[in-house]
């Protein structure tokens, strides 16, 4: 088959799923058992924990999107980390950013932890913490880029460079901020990849899911077995939601960065804003980095507030089009404060090594028009003013 562009295969990749009436939309399939024809043959589904006609079409979608052998689509975001996680056995070893979600920090830190996974979190900066960082049992390095919330762009290539030695672990990438829209780890030498779809690829603020992509067949065949062993795949009307949300992705991405980029150039000349994390500014010293690694610069923003001259929570109180709330991605604007919110559940010293404070603003562009986000922005921040 032609290989299409990325547009044309978020629209039309795994969609035909009906034979019996040919509908141009994937039917949603939720019967959880279906019938064997006789013992042992199936028409290619026999139970829906462990496959379903839905939930195919949007592993196949997303596969196509991330230029991977197989995809899996989990329950939530933090299942499809959970899912990673067990390729790996007590007494291995992982190498992750310490500036990562907190939900990821803490699953690592205490659960897996707890099971005899020995974690070293780390500044991903600079590729030689890495390579300091290796062992002999390292199974696994955990990669968010940007990261969650501080912007923070790691060297995909670079650090798979450094972990490609014998016995040479697995590189596995959170792309869920960028979307395999703006950028693909894949072809930068990871062997995984993991999203939580609840965010840009679904795109709707009304569905949790996750997902795996996997280089190479082999690697997926693992992954399959602990999604399904697990029991953590995601429910037929809700990979169906994701698989119509993903069919905008590209459009929606470009209005996303479109809006993040003026908003941020906004803020940073702005007096009650000390510094704005974003990798589309030249100021960003990531910048340049991020050109070469991505095709754009992304819907997500965060910056530190001036709490000598503004009041945050002042601030949130006088915006009417971003929403305070966590999650991100959505066609809505979010904002929210790490430090007490999306990143609470990271130890305090955690948080602070990794760079987040209490006047830390994440803020997550929606498709709305720029001037009116700017200009409600800009009436928050006066109205937030301290006197």
């Amino acid at each position: 088959m032609k290989e299409f562009n990325f547009a044309t295969k978020a629209v039309h990749t795994g969609v035909l799923k009906d034979p019996a009436y040919n509908s141009v939309i994937t039917p949603i399939y939720p019967s959880s058992t279906f019938r064997f024809n006789k013992v042992g043959e199936t028409n290619g589904y026999d139970y829906t924990r462990s496959g379903n006609p839905t939930r195919s079409a949007l592993c196949e979608n997303l596969a196509a999107l991330e230029g991977g052998e197989a995809g899996y689509a989990t329950a939530t975001g933090m299942a499809a980390v959970t899912g990673v996680l067990h390729l790996l056995k007590s007494g291995d070893h992982v190498v992750a950013g310490n500036d990562i979600y907190g939900g990821t920090y803490r699953l690592l830190d205490t659960v897996f932890r707890n099971m005899g996974i020995d974690v070293s979190f780390v500044d991903m900066g600079d590729s030689s913490n890495i390579k300091n960082a290796l062992k002999a049992n390292t199974k696994l390095v955990w990669i968010e880029t940007p990261s969650n919330p501080l912007m923070n762009i790691v060297d995909i290539q670079a650090i798979a460079d450094v972990a490609n030695v014998d016995p040479f672990p697995l590189v596995c990438v959170d792309n869920t901020f960028p979307s395999p829209y703006l950028q693909r780890p894949l072809e930068l030498g990871a062997h995984l990849v993991v999203h939580s779809t609840t965010k840009y690829i679904n795109g709707h603020s009304d569905v949790v899911g996750g997902a795996i992509i996997a280089k190479e067949k082999e690697l997926g065949d693992k992954v399959g077995f602990i999604v399904n062993a697990l029991g953590i795949a995601q429910a037929p009307f809700d990979s169906w939601l994701v698989l119509r949300g993903v069919k905008t992705l590209g459009l929606r991405m470009e209005q996303h960065q479109k809006n993040a980029k003026a908003l941020a150039e906004f803020l940073e000349g702005h007096k009650a804003v000390k510094k704005v994390y974003y990798p589309g500014l030249k100021s960003h010293p990531d910048y340049e980095l991020a050109k070469r690694q991505m095709s754009g610069s992304g819907g997500m923003l965060s910056f530190d507030l001036n709490d000598s001259v503004c009041d945050i929570h002042r601030l949130f109180e006088n915006l009417n089009l971003y929403a305070l709330a966590e999650s991100l991605g959505g066609v809505e604007s979010l904002i929210e404060a790490p430090w007490f919110m999306s990143h609470l559940s990271m130890p305090e010293e955690a948080r602070k090594e990794a760079g987040i404070n209490k006047y830390n603003i994440r803020v997550s562009l929606g498709i709305e028009e720029t001037a009116d986000l700017i200009a409600d922005m800009e009436e928050g921040l006066e109205k937030a003013a301290i006197t």
